[in-house]
């Protein structure tokens, strides 16, 4: 097979698709705008954060198979992929345990106020006094909106601090999800309302769809609790940002965020944002999965879908 990867990938897992006798072709640079003419007579394309749009597709003379390395899939075009036969997989779950670790860094980073202190101290300054005011986590509710793999990687997390953890109850749900929730002693409510006024924490764990764009706007904001904390490490989509800035001034809520509505797509760019520079927010750099641990994870899914598709099956198809 022909495979182009367009994206950083381990080089390792680049080595093990060569032996196992793919034709593999690596080139991180590639964007929305040149993969079309990348893709060529490739097979297999994968992928981390480049858009794989229509005109990708329309290119494309032998592509079958799309692979997301990584679980969202909102940055591929998978209507027009099923319109083309084009199959799109992706790599659930694989970095659930990096991005729950980001989440409860974000949380102990705002309630310590350890990105101030460590500003401040890189100037010189010594303010002791105003820095040793925290809540602490044990006792405190947070509300986990998306109770899926990285869901529950933040509730058991969460749990181990202490913390009270509270999601929605979900109809439908598999009789081992439902006993996985009771036996992590998560706490179910009836309402996203009820959620919000509850807990002191909310974290986001949710994909971009047309339900959940701006989910997080000013009715969603004026439920939660003053002084609230609102993670979001999933999509930037989910927020809109005018509508929290309006609540972190007027209501002292803050925010650990880790994606943006304009973030850049490049790994390294300029990035002017009046939401990431806001000082009630701690902004990370989409980082959530970019742990080394993650990566090799992520690698391994995609190998496993790659021999998979070679043997004449598909996992994790999305399409």
């Amino acid at each position: 097979m022909k495979l182009l990867i367009a994206d950083s990938f381990p080089s390792s897992h680049v080595e093990a698709l060569k032996h196992s006798g793919h034709t593999v072709t690596v080139d991180p640079a590639l964007d929305a705008d040149a993969l079309p003419d990348a893709i060529l007579d490739h097979e297999i394309l994968i992928v981390r954060s480049t858009k794989v749009t229509a005109a990708t597709f329309d290119r494309a003379s032998a592509l079958k198979l799309v692979i997301r390395a990584g679980a969202g899939t909102n940055t591929i075009d998978k209507a027009y992929a099923t319109q083309k036969d084009i199959s799109v997989c992706n790599v659930p779950g694989a970095n659930s345990r990096a991005v729950a670790e980001l989440v409860l860094g974000l949380i102990i980073a705002i309630d310590r106020h350890i990105a101030d202190n460590v500003a401040d101290s890189r100037s010189g300054i010594w303010n002791k006094k105003r820095y040793s005011v925290a809540r602490g986590l044990a006792g405190q509710k947070i509300g986990i909106l998306g109770l899926g793999a990285i869901g529950f990687a933040v509730a058991e997390r969460a749990k181990a601090f202490g913390m009270d953890v509270h999601a929605l109850a979900k109809p439908g749900r598999s009789s081992a999800a439902e006993h996985r929730i009771t036996s992590s002693g998560i706490v179910q409510l009836d309402s996203q309302d009820e959620l919000l006024a509850t807990c002191d924490i909310v974290t986001l764990h949710m994909p971009a769809a047309e339900n959940t764009r701006k989910m997080v706007n000013r009715d969603f904001l004026a439920r939660m609790k003053d002084g609230a904390i609102l993670i979001n490490t999933s999509r930037g989509e989910l927020v809109d940002e005018e509508a929290l800035i309006d609540a972190m001034n007027s209501r002292g809520i803050r925010a650990g965020l880790d994606v943006y509505s304009n973030e850049p797509a490049a790994g390294d760019n300029v990035f002017q944002s009046e939401i990431a520079s806001h000082p009630s927010v701690y902004a990370t750099h989409h980082i959530g999965a970019s742990t080394e641990q993650a990566q090799t994870a992520v690698a391994d899914g995609v190998l496993a879908i790659v021999e998979a598709y070679c043997t004449g099956n598909l996992i994790n198809r999305v399409n």
